[in-house]
């Protein structure tokens, strides 16, 4: 297949929005990556790790990126389902019902240590993610495009965490661990934020909402070969079937690890899929939507090992 130059007019998009949040976030480009291209795709995005080493502030440098509408949703136990779809009430003035909007319906939506909040108000965000609506007290009101939930989460095993239900991870296009820097990527950290101004303090939209919409619109130029989606089919398959795992990755998944190959095509200025793009993909994409099985999880397996195995084993195919 012969490029052609359309993929190309995302990169200088792409590029802006690199380097505004690489002003904030100091040798983190992998997953900055994974971040743009879980929003080219329409995707929602897990960021774990441990306490303190960057995940709001890569989130919120995103969203101060984005000439969008932003809301931040700090989860505590005490947050109600209510509270992030909204409400109705009587208006005392007209005697009619009035929609009260809750604090999803915005463009960028921070779910601040969403696994620090119950399992019914985690679920709340479970309509939401799946299909850019909410529904209360029978009555749908659709979410303004583009749409994207960026949530942070500690580890499971931390003090007051609540695990994420199978069918809400499943519903996070792709999931981020964003490490410890290293030493010289600390010392770039100290010197910026020893200023008397923050870097997050001087962001600036770098695109809008319209902008973003188109770059999504081009993802589905890219061509995906039949060799591509057998290839995507044949590893989640192989999950499935997997004595270490439990659960291996739905449908859904599939078509996630395809969108996210086609999003590495569009970054890389080509219009079709290769097999690399899928096999990088395929950790951030899959490993939060498998389940150990308990012999697995007593021997110290991760998904993130049986993935990796798994990938070595499914035959890549030689065309494009």
């Amino acid at each position: 297949m012969q490029q052609n130059a359309m993929p190309a007019q995302a990169r200088p998009m792409v590029y802006a929005l690199q380097q505004n949040i690489r002003r904030v976030i100091v040798g983190k480009d992998e997953a900055i990556e994974l971040l743009l291209i879980a929003l080219i795709c329409r995707g929602h995005v897990l960021i774990e790790d441990v306490p303190g080493v960057g995940k709001t502030t890569m989130a919120a440098a995103l969203a101060k990126s984005l000439q969008c509408s932003f809301k931040r949703i700090q989860f505590t136990p005490d947050v109600t389902p209510s509270d992030v779809t909204g409400f109705t009430m009587v208006n005392i003035q007209t005697g009619e019902m009035e929609f009260k909007p809750g604090a999803v319906m915005s463009q960028i939506i921070l779910a601040d240590e969403i696994n620090r909040t119950s399992p019914k108000t985690q679920s709340s965000l479970l309509e939401v993610m799946e299909e850019g609506q909410v529904t209360v007290d029978g009555v749908t009101h659709h979410l303004p495009r583009p749409f994207m939930v960026m949530a942070t989460q500690n580890p499971v095993d931390f003090v007051g965490t609540y695990p994420l239900p199978e069918a809400q991870m499943d519903r996070f296009f792709l999931r981020i661990a964003i490490g410890y820097p290293s030493i010289e990527e600390e010392m770039d950290v100290l010197e910026r934020y020893s200023a008397q101004i923050t870097p997050m303090q001087t962001l600036a939209p770098v695109c809008g909402a319209e902008e973003i919409i188109a770059m999504q619109e081009q993802l589905g130029a890219v061509y995906a070969s039949r060799e591509a989606r057998s290839y995507v089919a044949t590893i989640t398959a192989a999950t499935r079937n997997h004595p270490a795992l439990q659960l291996g990755a739905s449908p859904r998944g599939s078509i996630a690890l395809l969108k996210a190959a086609q999003a590495c095509a569009l970054l890389s200025a080509r219009d079709y899929v290769l097999p690399d793009d899928i096999r990088r993909m395929a950790l951030p994409v899959l490993s939060h939507r498998l389940i150990l099985t308990p012999e697995a999880r007593m021997k110290g397996i991760s998904a993130q090992q049986v993935l990796s195995n798994l990938l070595d084993t499914v035959p890549v195919p030689t065309g494009r």
